[in-house]
């Protein structure tokens, strides 16, 4: 039974989350399926209730709007400096790499005003002029798993909700403060082991902007220097239609407020501005992480991989939890002035058990021991229309890795972006999150072209090619390869209420063959996609998107796979209604798990998805958003996969018997 419910949430449809639809749409297919996203939302949600004044802003503040280039924001200075104080925010139509889109973006979280809002950090500000946000949050999968039935052997040990508590308080730009609980699908509660029985918990304080320290964070926390390629926490961009996003916006300490389990740091970190242009961040972190331990021929725990889940389901991944201590202390300083950042990274990390490489060959260069400590350097640098950035990384006794390149903008019309790459097979980094093609910035070398092109204000094209070698083997990959991936996109927005889109994607890399033959060889490996969107609105309150994908995929000399999603959105948004929301109806088809198509889909404030669709058959989903009274806002989400011909959903404890996955959650929002 196909279930057709109207969908609706009020933030749904606003510009600055249309923006985000498509951001993680573009990188959907290269982050995993539990990736936490919500640390967009809440830039943008403050930054909307607390605009950032364009006339008195920092580098580091307009870093944190990811959607900004570092030329953007370096030429928006340099405008300062020449012609001073802006009088209007559509005055950045006149400095240059400015556009019409990125413009439309910024409006609503900035300003040109000063602001009147009394920062002065005392009792009775922080009582009376604080924010709270409470989410409660609660979902399960209606239909009963196999890991939830009686079985023998492995099992779920607890229940198939899933549970969110989160608390966050912001005093304008001086303090912030959180409290995170999850508990996944799966996992128990267990008061008997600890004051509060949900599996996860993160907390942080911070003040800000108190003498010469800018930054003081006790608790969970990331820190993202450079490009990624010494020291990057928490979420990150890749590559996307958006060519300048290549380019990461270092932001440097930063508090963590999301529920992803694994990237992140707990401990104490500080910035210290030592003068005017230098800046010092000490940290140390200490934090229990989940691995799994085996014993070697000395009956010593040896450990070959750590485990980023953060699941504590079964008697399995209980009896990995917490097993290895992870220290780590350091520091980074950084150089600022005139258009030139210069920074330099070095920390340490302790394990409390050894790494071992395992047997297997492509692992031969993988890291060993319980001790690392890197180091890198990073610069860019803005000149007129140019900004030129790099960083280098090395881990201690293993290898090195850098990457130069540069933003190039030849008009106003017209924008480059190239970047090369040469990270060495034994470079090692636990927290590494520079530009790569593989999931870790290490055995790659590559070279990286992107264009933007807008002959006029309605029309924009975008093109990137990205072309990767891996000089030693890889998981799957018994021998050296290479690879390339292509996208081109036009995208046509003659009016506010209409936009259309076309892309072509094309992905080749090297595979094992999986023909018996008597010596192994590589395959090539084809994915292609093509992708037609319309969005547009029939009135002031209802919206639109129609889509049509089709994939295709082919291993060898093997038969291609074509696979295709089409889907209908519709979306209620009134403005003075209590009611508003969307609704996906969609229909897809493909062969198999390598011809999935990702597409983006609608959820509850500060939740993502990025439906992966595999198989065949029909998905619904709606939201609902009901604004209960002015500080108390309720959300609600159903959604349904239909397959056809099949008599299980999913694989082993997930497994569901029959053909449909219904899923449904609810929402509380209290702001006061």
């Amino acid at each position: 039974m196909i279930c057709l419910v109207i969908c609706l949430t009020t933030n749904a449809q606003t510009q600055e989350d249309t923006f985000i639809r498509d951001l993680i749409e573009n990188i959907a297919e290269n982050l995993t399926e539990d990736q936490d996203l919500s640390e967009l939302q809440d830039r943008l949600t403050f930054y909307k209730k607390h605009p950032i004044n364009l006339n008195k802003t920092t580098i580091e503040e307009l870093k944190s709007l990811f959607f900004l280039s570092p030329l953007q924001i370096n030429n928006l200075f340099a405008h300062l400096k020449t012609n001073g104080k802006l009088i209007d925010v559509l005055e950045l139509q006149s400095i240059s790499g400015f556009d019409i889109e990125t413009i439309q973006r910024l409006i609503p979280f900035v300003t040109v005003n000063s602001s009147d809002l009394v920062n002065q950090i005392t009792f009775y500000n922080l009582y009376k002029l604080g924010d709270h946000d409470l989410v409660l949050r609660l979902g399960r999968v209606l239909e009963k798993a196999k890991g939830y039935t009686d079985l023998p052997g492995n099992k779920y040990l607890g229940t198939p909700e899933r549970l969110l508590w989160r608390y966050k308080y912001n005093y304008v730009h001086r303090v912030s403060a959180s409290l995170i609980l999850e508990k996944d699908a799966g996992e128990k509660f267990n008061s008997s082991t600890r004051p509060i029985p949900i599996d996860y918990q993160s907390a942080h304080i911070a003040i800000y902007q108190t003498g010469r320290f800018k930054k003081i964070v006790l608790g969970d926390y990331t820190l993202q220097f450079g490009q990624g390629l010494t020291l990057w926490s928490g979420f990150s961009f890749g590559k996307s239609p958006d060519v300048a996003s290549i380019v990461k916006n270092d932001i440097g300490l930063r508090a963590y407020t999301s529920s992803n389990e694994y990237s992140f740091f707990r401990g104490l970190a500080t910035t210290v501005s030592l003068s005017k242009t230098i800046d010092f961040t000490p940290f140390v972190s200490f934090r229990k992480l989940d691995a799994s331990l085996s014993s070697n021929e000395q009956g010593t725990a040896i450990l070959s991989n750590l485990n980023e889940t953060g699941f504590h389901r079964t008697t399995t991944e209980i009896a990995h939890k917490n097993n290895i201590t992870q220290q780590l202390y350091g520091g980074a300083i950084q150089y600022q002035k005139n258009g030139l950042n210069i920074g330099a990274v070095a920390y340490h990390t302790r394990f409390s058990h050894q790494f071992i490489a395992g047997n297997q060959l492509y692992r031969n260069y993988n890291f060993t021991g319980n001790e690392l400590s890197n180091w890198g350097v990073h610069y860019g640098y803005s000149f007129r229309n140019i900004y030129l950035f790099g960083e280098g990384s090395n881990a201690i006794n293993a290898g090195w890795a850098y990457l130069n390149g540069a933003l190039i903008s030849l008009s106003s019309k017209l924008s480059i972006a190239v970047l090369y790459r040469n990270y060495s097979r034994n470079y090692h980094n636990f927290f590494n999150q520079a530009p790569a093609e593989s999931s870790g910035a290490t055995n790659e070398k590559g070279f990286y072209t992107g264009i933007n092109f807008t002959p006029t204000k309605a029309l924009n094209f975008s093109l990137y090619v990205d072309h990767f070698v891996f000089p030693w083997l890889k998981f799957r990959i018994d021998a050296p390869s290479n690879g390339y991936q292509i996208l081109a996109q036009a995208t046509y927005t003659p009016t506010k209420t209409f936009k259309a889109l076309l892309r072509y994607k094309s992905e080749l890399k090297q595979q094992n063959t999986e023909l018996e033959t008597p010596i192994n060889y590589l395959d090539f490996v084809k994915k292609e996609s093509y992708r037609a969107d319309v969005n547009w609105k029939l009135h002031k309150s209802f919206s639109f998107q129609n889509r049509l994908e089709v994939v295709q995929f082919q291993k060898g000399t093997a038969r291609a796979e074509f696979g295709y999603l089409i889907y209908q959105d519709i979306s209620y948004v009134p403005k003075l209604a209590k009611l508003s929301g969307n609704l996906r109806f969609a229909y897809f088809n493909t062969p198999s798990f390598n011809s999935r198509i990702y597409a983006y889909e609608d959820d509850v404030l500060y939740n993502f998805s990025f439906g992966m669709y595999s198989g065949k058959g029909w998905r619904t989903y709606a939201n609902l958003k009901y604004k209960l009274a002015k500080k108390i806002d309720i959300w609600v989400r159903y959604a349904l996969f239909l397959y056809q011909n099949v008599a299980t959903v999913g694989s082993g404890l997930d497994e569901i018997n029959g053909n449909q996955k219904t899923d449904v959650k609810l929402q509380l929002r209290f702001q006061f």
